[in-house]
């Protein structure tokens, strides 16, 4: 059944209000070792996410100051949940300074409008370091998810914030943002980032 943008039982989520918030995820993220990153092509960055249910979220609180270390540390301002292994639809935004952090946890989130308008924006991927291309996506979205206090959240985004949230959205898909691209681009990509992996090792 596809997530209606509320929560099915707000009550079973009322024990969230008493924990720990976003900001309070975010500060914590400085006294925790941050969650390994996958790099493509892991499978699970391949499958779609499952949406979340009331059950998922002490593990999902669990891991978040891991998370947002890890964000913060690559350093990105985005980060899904598949991209550390958990296959649930969730996801990190911050695309505030170090001095100044503006976190955003994004419980399954969804688009609801595109705008008409389309524009090109650079993009680069934690899941794929070092790797960027020109990606076209919607200017603007109206965008709805449910936030750590339980309370659904629906706004509209664009500049930045709208292609950041575009691009995590597409995580929870199974979607990286070199499916945007010419397959001879994305091949070009991928072959380079296996070389630049294999190097590594």
């Amino acid at each position: 059944m596809p997530f209606n943008g509320a929560l099915e039982n707000p009550a079973s989520y009322r024990y969230m209000r008493v924990t720990m918030n976003e900001a309070e995820y975010s500060a914590a993220s400085a006294t925790v070792a941050p969650m390994p990153i996958l790099i493509a092509p892991q499978a699970i960055l391949r499958q779609t996410a499952r949406p979340v249910k009331p059950e998922d979220m002490p593990l999902i609180r669990e891991g978040l100051a891991g998370m947002f270390s890890a964000m913060y540390a690559a350093p990105g301002i985005g980060l899904a949940a598949p991209q550390v292994g958990i296959g649930l639809r969730y996801a990190l935004v911050d695309l505030g300074e170090e001095d100044e952090r503006q976190p955003i946890v994004m419980i399954n989130p969804e688009i609801l409008t595109e705008s008409e308008m389309m524009g090109p924006h650079e993009e680069g991927c934690l899941s794929l370091p070092n790797q960027y291309a020109e990606v076209i996506r919607p200017e603007a979205v109206r965008v709805r998810y449910t936030m750590l206090s339980g309370e659904t959240c629906e706004r509209d985004v664009d500049g930045l914030l709208g292609t950041c949230i575009q691009h995590e959205i597409d995580h929870l898909d199974g979607i990286l943002f070199v499916d945007h691209l010419s397959s001879l681009k994305r091949s070009m990509i991928m072959r380079r980032l296996a070389k630049e992996m294999k190097a590594k090792r």
